[in-house]
């Protein structure tokens, strides 16, 4: 058990030297440093610096003229020494990313083999699953059908934009149209931050991870679920590729299920409606998006232009506009 405990605290960037003191006074007490180089194995000279690493990490201090030593709360201090760990895995990150482009300017480059791979089917899921955890920044994307798996809440992303990590998504208009993906998948994530527009079609199944990398399905739209994809690494290509995503980012229109203070007039499924239609969609897609008949798609629409003494569609988008509906 003490030694899962020290092997925590070095993982925190604590010498062992250090962790095995730390956990020799929390389970002795105070104590000299003679007593704990006895006791850890240590010389009186390593066991005087490891006092000294500990005091400065402020996990100890030392009592009024002596070198009897006093653990402290570690609570405080671990969060510092996490903390820069992090800065230093985040330097050495940077380090490898800026020694690797050094390369690639020296004229060696990359193989062509290299920046494209092949994912199969059977792992291309979980392949996205590792890359959308370790993203750092901001992930981009293309939706739309045929999906790798069933639709359901993206639990990674809820995730990753809770600790500030970008989402960036331009539905297809058939992706919205499913009504099992739009409640389960793709309403979650807009709820919980994640930036989405629309347009009529995509032009390619893509994932983007931060610069590092993009995914892009190899599957044709008739197809019922995608079979293979593939990973492109930082090349020319990836950079084509982020750029057909900004210019398709600024033409797709908005599309917004998030609360707002003037959408208290507005039931839930009201509110998607507008979404919707603002979305590009016909009657018949929003009533199966929505779950609903056209009938009670109908009924939702002349509420909302009976409220707002809107005479057609038209006038009633122009006060969702100026009310700040959608």
């Amino acid at each position: 058990m003490t030694a899962i405990r020290i092997n925590d605290l070095t993982l925190l960037g604590l010498p062992d030297g250090p962790a095995a003191v730390y956990m020799r006074l929390l389970s002795d007490g105070p104590s000299d440093v003679l007593t704990l180089a006895g006791r850890t194995g240590q010389t009186p000279a390593e066991a005087r610096d490891s006092v000294e690493i500990l005091r400065e990490a402020g996990l100890i201090i030392l009592a009024d003229s002596s070198e009897v030593a006093i653990p402290m709360r570690p609570g405080p201090a671990l969060d510092l020494l996490i903390r820069r760990r992090e800065a230093e895995l985040r330097q050495a990150r940077v380090s490898a990313i800026s020694a690797y482009e050094g390369f690639v300017r020296s004229g060696g480059g990359e193989p062509a083999n290299n920046l494209i791979e092949v994912i199969p089917g059977s792992t291309v899921s979980e392949r996205i699953t590792q890359l959308e955890r370790s993203a750092h920044e901001e992930i981009l994307g293309f939706d739309s059908p045929p999906y790798y798996a069933d639709a359901d809440a993206n639990q990674i992303e809820l995730d990753n934009l809770a600790r500030g990590v970008r989402y960036r998504v331009v539905y297809a208009t058939a992706a919205l149209g499913r009504g099992d993906y739009l409640a389960e998948n793709v309403i979650p994530g807009v709820l919980s931050g994640e930036e989405a527009r629309t347009l009529p079609d995509v032009p390619v199944k893509l994932m983007i991870f931060d610069d590092d990398c993009a995914v892009v399905s190899q599957s044709l739209p008739q197809t019922e679920r995608d079979v293979s994809a593939l990973l492109i690494r930082p090349c020319s290509l990836l950079s084509a590729l982020t750029g057909l995503f900004e210019m398709c980012w600024q033409a797709a229109l908005p599309f917004d299920v998030r609360d707002r203070p003037a959408s208290r007039y507005l039931q839930p499924n009201e509110r998607r409606l507008l979404g919707l239609l603002a979305a590009g969609m016909g009657d018949d897609q929003a009533a199966r998006a929505l779950g609903v008949s056209r009938r009670t798609l109908f009924r939702y629409l002349e509420g909302m232009m009976a409220r707002t003494g809107a005479a057609n569609r038209f006038q009633l988008a122009l006060h969702a506009v100026r009310n700040g509906w959608m």
